[in-house]
C-alpha cells in the first residue's frame, strides 16, 4: 500500500524505539498492524461496492463491446464475414433477395471489366517496353557510330 522497502521500515523502526521506547514498541507495532488491517478492509469493501454499482449500471456489458471492437482481428474478420455474407464454413452464401442476384451479377460484370482493363493494360506495357528497348538500341548504335 506504502510501498516502503526494507530500508525505510528499519529507519521507521529504529526511529520508533528511540522516540517511543523498547516497553511500548510491541503495543504501537499492534496498533498499527489492526489499523492497517481496518484500512484494507475499508479499501475492499469500497472495492466490491464499485464493482456491484458498475454491475447494475451495465457498465461490464459496455466494456465487453468496447473490447470486441478494439480486438482488430476479431472485429476485422467478422465485418468482412458480413459484408460478404460467408458463413462459418468459409463457402460463400447463395443470393437470397433479388437484390443480392442482381449484386452478385454486378460483381461478375466487374470482374470481366477487371479482366479486360487488365489485358490491354499489359499490351500497352509490352508496346512501351518494346518501344524502350528499341530507342535503346538506336542510342547505342548511333553512339557507335560517332566514335
Amino acid at each position: 500500500m506504502f510501498d516502503l522497502g526494507f530500508m525505510e521500515m528499519l529507519v521507521i523502526g529504529v526511529v520508533a524505539l528511540i522516540v517511543v521506547g523498547p516497553k511500548d514498541l510491541p503495543g504501537l507495532f499492534r496498533s498499527v498492524g489492526r489499523f492497517m488491517g481496518k484500512a484494507k478492509g475499508m479499501a475492499r469493501e469500497f472495492s466490491s461496492a464499485m464493482n456491484a454499482a458498475a454491475d447494475e449500471a451495465g457498465v461490464n456489458e459496455i466494456n465487453k463491446t468496447i473490447k470486441a471492437a478494439a480486438n482488430p482481428q476479431k472485429f476485422g474478420v467478422d465485418k468482412i464475414r458480413e459484408a460478404t455474407k460467408m458463413d462459418t464454413s468459409g463457402e460463400a452464401a447463395k443470393p437470397a433477395t433479388a437484390t443480392d442476384k442482381l449484386r452478385a451479377e454486378m460483381t461478375e460484370e466487374r470482374k470481366a471489366t477487371a479482366e479486360k482493363i487488365n489485358k490491354a493494360m499489359a499490351e500497352k506495357a509490352e508496346t512501351r517496353m518494346a518501344a524502350e528497348k528499341a530507342q535503346a538500341e538506336a542510342a547505342e548504335a548511333a553512339a557507335k557510330d560517332a566514335t
